[in-house]
């Protein structure tokens, strides 16, 4: 693997197999958290997770409001979810909080190398599932695309070539971030930002601006919409990924502050 895949398995008791699976995995080049349903010991994971592992039995079961944390967690950030227990642990999960969150289930007994093996050739394959999305919204289709190629190797993208479009997208999806052209014909940057902070769905939602104009007025006019923030179309694109990438690391270091 290209990096360190980080694992976090979650279970409230050590066993054999546990340190079994831990140990393969870091065999294999992993990062493990071993970890029990604590939302206080997992909020204090400062590394994105790839993956998390349900060791199902009674004890964990019984940690509702940790499953309930961990549900919103993978939710929030794309981690896929993997679980091992018998088969009445799994059902319970599989009908609990973590209802259609399940990547795949291995009962027990379980081959800990195959499971092992299994996990790091579906991180290979469908890691993509874990990189934040980002809804680019611009009327200019070069624009869409010089985006596309600058943070697509480290992001899902998705394209809207008006406000209108962008307001459709978001009928279905959560995107993690807004990339929002300020001047567009028919509805503009503004008004899309509007539509969406009146929304109570997605009035938390980040938008930052795209903006061709670095003047000082124009910067004001822009701000005073109060977005999570502007980047200049003309910025070299290291320096666009470099912005794009601080604003994730600030909210993820913001939200580890307040528990999210």
């Amino acid at each position: 693997m290209n990096r360190k895949m980080n694992v976090m398995i979650v279970a409230e008791s050590q066993s054999y197999l546990l340190v079994s699976l831990q140990s393969k995995l870091e065999q294999m080049d992993c990062k493990v958290f071993n970890l029990t349903a604590d939302p206080n010991l997992i909020s204090r994971v400062k590394e994105h997770m790839d993956l998390l592992f349900l060791m199902a039995d009674e004890n964990l079961l019984a940690q509702n409001s940790g499953l309930i944390y961990l549900k919103d967690k993978t939710v929030e950030e794309h981690i896929p979810v993997f679980v091992t227990g018998d088969e009445e642990n799994l059902e319970a999960i599989r009908n609990g909080v973590f209802v259609h969150s399940i990547q795949r289930e291995f009962p027990r007994p379980i081959n800990v190398g195959e499971v092992a093996e299994y996990l790091c050739e579906y991180m290979e394959n469908y890691g993509k599932q874990n990189k934040k999305k980002i809804l680019v919204v611009d009327d200019s289709g070069m624009v869409l695309r010089s985006v596309e190629e600058w943070l697509g190797a480290d992001y899902e993208i998705f394209m809207a070539n008006s406000g209108m479009m962008a307001i459709k997208y978001l009928t279905g999806n959560r995107p993690d971030l807004i990339l929002l052209d300020y001047e567009m014909p028919v509805v503009d940057g503004s008004q899309v930002l509007e539509m969406i902070r009146t929304d109570p769905e997605f009035s938390d939602m980040p938008i930052i601006f795209l903006t061709g104009k670095s003047d000082k007025e124009s910067v004001q006019k822009v701000m005073a919409l109060k977005p999570d923030g502007y980047l200049l179309k003309t910025m070299p694109p290291d320096q666009i990924r470099r912005a794009v990438a601080e604003f994730f690391e600030k909210k993820r270091a913001k939200d580890e502050h307040y528990g999210l």
